[in-house]
């Protein structure tokens, strides 16, 4: 047993809060209620009889913009003395905003209350319990705020296009001369495959906004045009045509040497 805890603590009675942030949490996050329930267990090893458990609050954030009538009736029964200790599996429990959290702290130091989780009972009397209260109910709206933050940067990058993606189209639009062209290309790309990578190819630049030469020369510019999956297929028919002419009379590239050493 802790020597932070007096007899004056286990003449009076203890508290477990139990609470979750959402219904979702309530309906699915069942071992985390089991083990906020069996801060009873630690409770009664360090030598309380007499334990209420408040979970008025399940399905109730802590973040201060909800009223949570069990926290409420917690900080009632302690101001008036009759309790000895609050405990909670973890001391984020009790609030994630600093206003609840210094009143509760405030509160137990007045009447002498301890406060306990799952490691550690700390005394409010004590000057450097109240200091580590005092910077974990900092780090607990902070983390709140972090995860809140997150959020809204998700939904926010989840609207718009990968840049990585983006810039390696745009990369590939200026590098490939489409060059339009209605003959069929079947004698080129045989299989369903073949034409699958191309139509996913040419659904890549109409996500992106590229356009690409049309190939038809006018008085003086080259029109452009969005990419068709035959475009496409004839561009890499042509550049394939290309390469292997190249390399029937020069002989094979360095890299193709490299790959079949």
């Amino acid at each position: 047993m802790s020597d932070k805890i007096k007899p004056q603590h286990l003449a009076r009675k203890a508290i477990v809060y139990v609470r979750q942030s959402s219904a979702h949490q309530v309906h699915h996050n069942l071992e985390s209620q089991r083990l906020q329930y069996a801060m009873q267990d630690r409770l009664q090893q360090l030598g309380w009889r007499e334990i209420d458990v408040v979970d008025d609050d399940l399905g109730r954030s802590a973040a201060g913009l909800v009223t949570r009538a069990g926290f409420a009736r917690m900080v009632a029964e302690v101001c008036v003395g009759q309790v000895g200790a609050v405990a909670a599996r973890e001391v984020s429990r009790f609030a994630r905003n600093s206003r609840e959290w210094q009143q509760l702290v405030e509160v137990c130091r007045v009447v002498d209350t301890v406060l306990i989780d799952f490691d550690t009972v700390y005394s409010p009397r004590h000057s450097n319990d109240r200091l580590l209260l005092g910077l974990k109910g900092s780090l607990n709206e902070y983390e709140l705020d972090l995860l809140r933050q997150r959020s809204v940067d998700a939904g926010s990058c989840s609207c718009q296009p990968r840049s990585g993606i983006s810039k390696r189209m745009r990369l590939m639009s200026r590098r490939i001369r489409i060059v339009a062209s209605k003959r069929p290309l079947v004698w080129y790309f045989g299989s369903v495959s073949n034409w699958g990578r191309c139509a996913r190819r040419c659904g890549g630049f109409w996500s992106t906004g590229c356009n690409c030469p049309s190939g038809r020369r006018r008085a003086r510019s080259r029109g452009a045009a969005r990419p068709t999956a035959c475009c496409i297929a004839s561009s890499v028919a042509r550049c394939t045509a290309a390469r292997t002419r190249t390399e029937k009379a020069n002989g094979p590239s360095t890299m193709n040497r490299a790959n079949r050493a």
